[in-house]
């Protein structure tokens, strides 16, 4: 079995009435970048803190690199940015790293390495004030790989960037994927999520909904027929392959088939009489299934 670096057992967080986190079970392995997916409000940055030891849990377990939240010897090999990072504005980003560093005992090394990781070693004298928030954002990912962590936690850390900035960042977390890091991002975004995660976790109102591979969450794809008669192209499929792999959603069929079976759709239409207008593989977005998953029940912060 793969290890597994977070795992959480009906992990509750309850404020006065509130439930702000709904006896989830979160697991995390090594070596993935997973995402936790969810609206604002829905118990994200909350389920974070308690993974971190900086909120206390109202029930339920929860072991971090195989220990209790907050334990001194699993933070140390944990890197995190949660929330908005803070810097000294009048010292450079290197000078705010050096300090960082100091605080967490590790060698001043260290400081230049994270800055080439995060592509601001030519920026890095400027003062932090200077940076726009899209290199704060890479300076606080910075501080956060300087202890070389095992676990990093990234909490929305493509908020209020530009569409630049966001891709930046996308490029910099699948680096670290694939660099041996394992890595828990929260987002809202869906297709941040769906580009950079090996598995996922969708959190509604403090559930968690789903949890899975992206390719998991999404299903199997289908045919997407658009063809007129519509009601005799849907006879017509139903007989080939059984009601039960048909549907009509926005005036098109949709046929649970194989992609290679669009021939001999689109033979058994013409020879029927029927107009087939287009006929194509269509797979689900990460977004539809997010939709389908939280829409009823999803609520404003």
């Amino acid at each position: 079995m793969t290890e597994l670096l977070v795992r959480t057992d009906d992990l509750t967080k309850r404020y006065g009435e509130r439930i702000a986190v709904d006896h989830i079970g979160l697991q995390v392995r090594r070596g993935e970048v997973y995402g936790f997916l969810g609206p604002n409000g829905a118990g994200k940055t909350t389920t974070l803190r308690m993974l971190l030891g900086l909120v206390r849990a109202s029930a339920g377990t929860a072991r971090v690199l195989g220990a209790a939240p907050g334990n001194p010897a699993a933070l140390a090999r944990i890197g995190m940015l949660v929330e908005s990072p803070a810097f000294y504005p009048y010292l450079s980003g290197r000078d705010n790293l050096r300090v960082f560093a100091r605080y967490a005992k590790v060698p001043g090394s260290k400081v230049d390495e994270a800055l080439e990781t995060v592509d601001l070693t030519e920026r890095a004298k400027d003062r932090a004030s200077s940076y726009s928030l899209g290199m704060k954002q890479r300076l606080g990912v910075a501080a956060a790989l300087l202890k070389d962590p095992e676990l990093l936690i990234l909490d929305e850390p493509t908020n209020g960037l530009d569409p630049a900035g966001m891709a930046d960042m996308r490029m910099l977390i699948r680096r670290l994927g694939t660099g041996g890091h394992t890595v828990l991002l929260s987002s809202h975004l869906l297709g941040e999520v769906q580009q950079v995660c090996d598995r996922v976790g969708v959190i509604s109102q403090g559930v968690l909904v789903r949890q899975g591979t992206v390719r998991e969450l999404r299903g199997h794809g289908s045919l997407r027929v658009v063809a007129e008669p519509l009601d005799e192209a849907n006879a017509v499929t139903a007989r080939m392959f059984g009601a039960e792999r048909v549907s009509v959603h926005e005036s098109a069929l949709h046929v649970s088939v194989d992609e290679d079976a669009a021939p001999s759709v689109n033979r058994e239409l013409v020879l029927a009489g029927i107009a087939v207008r287009s006929i194509g593989w269509h797979e689900r977005s990460l977004e539809e299934i997010f939709f389908e998953m939280t829409a009823p029940e999803e609520v404003a912060k």
